[in-house]
């Protein structure tokens, strides 16, 4: 087995990790689901039942799977509270929060543009 060596600065190390760092967690978080779900919580504290009625379409499975994904990333906060039936709720955490205006941007972002994407869309497929 080769080692590839690196031979730059312990600052550019740095700088490749934290890179590849925020490369994986743009591939985690940026998919539909998980930035619905952070667009759903908003401000607010809500339940599982209510988050999936939030989230138009989303199976039980890509729920949780996606919420799992989001609280290791720190971006979600999960309490359980000790009561029977026992009850769980999820708020996104400052991080969380930070994010989420960057994804109201993003939406912002379509609704401006949603015609002329529309109207790209329409003579692209018509040619």
């Amino acid at each position: 087995m080769v080692t590839k060596q690196f031979t730059g600065s312990p600052d550019e190390a740095d700088l490749r990790r934290a890179d590849s760092l925020g490369r994986e967690i743009f591939s985690d978080v940026a998919n539909k689901w998980a930035l619905l779900i952070i667009e759903a919580l908003g401000e607010d504290t809500l339940r599982f039942g209510e988050l999936r009625n939030e989230v138009e379409g989303i199976s039980h499975k890509m729920l949780t799977q996606n919420l799992r994904m989001l609280e290791r990333y720190g971006l979600i906060e999960r309490t359980v509270h000790p009561v029977v039936p026992p009850r769980v709720d999820y708020a996104l955490t400052e991080p969380g929060r930070a994010l989420r205006v960057t994804i109201d941007g993003l939406c912002d972002w379509t609704h401006r543009y949603l015609g002329h994407i529309e109207d790209s869309r329409n003579r692209f497929d018509g040619a």
